[in-house]
C-alpha cells in the first residue's frame, strides 16, 4: 500500500510550508512551533528561578515577576505542550490507521497558522504600558481585570487558541472515525490513537467553556457587566467554578496523549504485547469522564458546604483507580520482558515513576481537610510540575526520540540521547522535589521574595532549574544534528516495533497509503487487538 515513488513535495517555501495541506508537514510545523514556545516559556522560568535564587529582590520588579509567572504558564500550557501533542497527532494518526492524510486538510492548515497570531497577540502585551497579564494563568477576577488593556489582548488570544484547538480536535475525530483502513476496527487501533480520540472529545467539550468565561471577563472589563463583580451583584467565585470546569479536563488533555505515547514505547522495548489493551482503553475513557466531575477540588479554600467538600474529595480520589490500572498494565507489560534501555524507553520509564509521584501528591491534595494546608503553597507548584514536566514533557521527548528516525530518516546518537536523559532526569528532580518541602513549610507561590528559612531549598531548586534548561538546549542540538544527517534508519527502526508507521520507509514518504485497502492487522498495534 505504501510506496516512495510519489514523493511529490510542493516546490518553494510558501507552497511547501505556508499553504501545505500535508499532515506530515503540518505536524512538523506544530512540533517546531511547540519547541520554540518551550524555549521562550523556559527562558521565562529561568528569570523566575534567578529571582528566587536567594531571598530579597535582586533582578526584576515584583510586577514583572508576576508577568513572568503568568506568561510562562500560558505559553507552556497553550503554546508548548498542547501544540506538541497536536503535532504528534498530525504526524502519526494517519500513518497509524492507514489513512492518506487528515480528513480535513485545509482546516488543518488553518488551525496551525492561527497559533502564531494568537501568541504574537499575547506576547505583544509585554511591550504595552502596564505590561503583560500578571494575575496568573487562571485569570481570576478581580485581579486580572486590574491589568490595563492587556485584558483584551489576553482574551482575544485565548479565543484564537481555543478555535485552533477545536478545529484540530474536529479533524482528529473525523480522521479516526472515517479514514481508518477498511478492516481496522476501533479495538484494532494503537493506544496513541485511542488516547487522542478521547482527548479530542474533551477539547470540544471544554474549550467553549473557557471561551465563555473569558468573554464574561471581557464584558465585565469593557461593557459594564458584573458577572464577577460583587459590587454589581456578581460573584468572583463563579469564575473559579467555570474556569475549573474547563481547567481540570485540560489537565487530562495534556496527559492522556502522554499515556498513548508511553503505551507505544514500553511494549516495543519490553518486546511483549501491551498488557490489558482493552482495559487501557476503558481506563482512558474513565479518566476522561471523571475529569468533568471533580473541578471544585481546586477550590476547597473558597468555602463550600461539607457535603460538597466530601463529594469532590471522593470523586477526585476515584481518578486514582483507572490511573492505577494504567500503571499496573505498564509494569505488567515489562514483567519478564526482554527489555533494552534505548533513550525512548528510558524517558518512558522515568515518566511512569515520576508521573506516579505527581499522582500521589494529587491524591494528598484531594483530601479536603489537609488541602487547606497545601493550598497556594509551593507544594501545589511541585505537584503540577511533576505531572506536566517529567509527565507530559518527558512523554513528548520520548515520542520525539521514538519517531525521529521515521520523521528524519536518520538515527539519533544513542550516547547523546542517554546523556540528555540522565542530565534531564537528575536536574528535574533537583528542580522540583525540594519544592514539596518549601510548600509544606508554608512558602506561598507566586511571590518574588521570601523568608530566609526557605533560602537553601530555593537555591537548590534554582540550580536544578538552570541545569534542566541547559539540558533542553542540548536536546535541540541532538534533534538538529539528527535531522541534518547520521546513520540511515531502517523502515522498522526498532527491529520488531508494531504499528503501520513502521511498514513505510524512513523517512516516511510525503504521501503514504494512497491506495485505500485492508492492512495486515498483525502489524497494527501492541496487545491482544481483536
Amino acid at each position: 500500500m505504501s510506496h516512495d515513488s510519489h514523493d511529490h513535495k510542493p516546490k518553494g517555501f510558501v507552497n511547501r510550508w505556508l499553504l501545505t495541506t500535508n499532515h506530515k508537514d503540518i505536524g512538523t510545523l506544530y512540533l517546531i512551533f511547540a519547541l520554540a514556545m518551550f524555549i521562550i516559556g523556559g527562558a521565562m522560568a529561568m528569570i523566575i528561578r534567578l529571582e528566587l535564587f536567594q531571598p530579597g529582590l535582586q533582578f526584576v520588579e515584583p510586577d514583572f515577576f508576576n508577568q513572568m509567572t503568568t506568561m510562562h504558564a500560558l505559553i507552556m500550557v497553550f503554546g508548548a505542550v498542547m501544540p506538541a501533542f497536536v503535532g504528534l497527532a498530525n504526524w502519526m494518526i494517519p500513518l497509524m490507521i492507514g489513512a492518506p492524510d487528515m480528513a480535513l486538510p485545509r482546516m488543518n492548515n488553518w488551525s496551525f497558522w492561527i497559533l502564531p497570531f494568537a501568541f504574537s497577540l499575547l506576547g505583544s502585551t509585554l511591550f504595552m504600558d502596564g505590561g503583560a497579564p500578571a494575575g496568573g494563568w487562571t485569570m481570576y477576577p478581580p485581579l486580572v481585570l486590574q491589568g490595563g488593556h492587556n485584558v483584551a489582548y489576553l482574551v482575544f488570544a485565548v479565543h484564537l487558541m481555543g478555535i485552533s484547538s477545536i478545529m484540530g480536535a474536529i479533524n482528529v475525530i473525523a480522521t479516526i472515525m472515517n479514514m481508518r483502513a477498511p478492516n481496522v476496527g476501533y479495538l484494532n487501533m494503537p493506544l496513541f490513537v485511542w488516547t487522542w480520540l478521547i482527548t479530542a472529545f474533551l477539547l470540544i467539550a471544554v474549550m467553549p467553556v473557557l471561551a465563555g468565561a473569558v468573554t464574561m471577563l471581557l464584558t465585565d472589563r469593557y461593557f459594564g457587566t458584573s458577572f464577577f463583580n460583587a459590587a454589581g451583584g456578581g460573584d468572583p467565585v463563579l469564575f473559579q467554578h467555570i474556569f475549573w470546569f474547563f481547567g481540570h479536563p485540560e489537565v487530562y488533555i495534556m496527559i492522556l496523549p502522554s499515556f498513548g505515547v508511553v503505551s507505544e514505547i514500553i511494549p516495543t522495548f519490553a518486546r511483549k504485547p501491551l498488557f490489558g489493551y482493552v482495559s487501557m482503553v476503558y481506563a482512558t475513557a474513565g479518566i476522561a469522564f471523571l475529569s468533568f466531575i471533580v473541578w471544585a477540588h481546586h477550590m476547597f479554600s473558597v468555602g463550600m458546604p461539607l457535603g460538597g467538600e466530601l463529594y469532590f474529595m471522593y470523586a477526585t480520589m476515584m481518578i486514582a483507580v483507572p490511573t492505577g490500572v494504567k500503571i499496573f498494565n505498564w509494569v505488567a507489560t515489562m514483567w519478564k520482558g526482554a527489555m533494552t534501555f534505548e533513550t525512548p524507553m528510558l524517558f518512558s520509564l522515568a515518566f511512569v515513576v515520576l508521573f506516579t509521584i505527581g499522582g500521589f501528591s494529587g491524591v494528598m491534595m484531594a483530601l479536603a481537610p489537609v488541602d487547606l494546608q497545601y493550598h497556594d503553597t509551593y507544594f501545589i507548584v511541585a505537584h503540577f510540575h511533576y505531572v506536566l514536566v517529567p509527565g507530559a514533557v518527558f512523554a513528548i521527548i520520548a515520542g520525539a526520540y521514538y519517531w525521529l528516525p521515521k520523521w528524519s530518516g536518520h538515527m539519533y546518537s544513542e550516547k547523546l540521547g542517554k546523556i540528555h536523559f540522565w542530565w534531564s532526569t537528575i536536574s528535574v528532580n533537583v528542580l522540583f522535589f525540594p519544592q514539596h518541602f518549601l510548600g509544606l513549610a508554608g512558602m506561598p507561590r507566586r511571590i518574588p521574595d521570601y523568608s530566609t528559612q526557605f533560602a537553601e531549598f530555593n537555591m537548590m531548586s534554582s540550580i536544578g532549574g538552570f541545569a534542566f534548561g541547559l539540558a533542553q538546549v542540548f536536546f535541540v542540538y541532538i534533534v538538529i544534528k539528527t535531522v541534518r544527517g547520521g546513520k540511515k534508519a531502517e523502515a522498522n527502526a526498532w527491529g520488531d516495533a508494531k504499528g503501520l508507521e513502521w511498514t513505510v520507509p524512513s523517512p516516511a514518504p510525503h504521501h503514504t497509503f494512497e491506495e485505500f485497502g485492508p492492512v495486515d492487522l498483525k502489524k497494527m498495534a501492541h496487545g491482544d487487538v481483536h
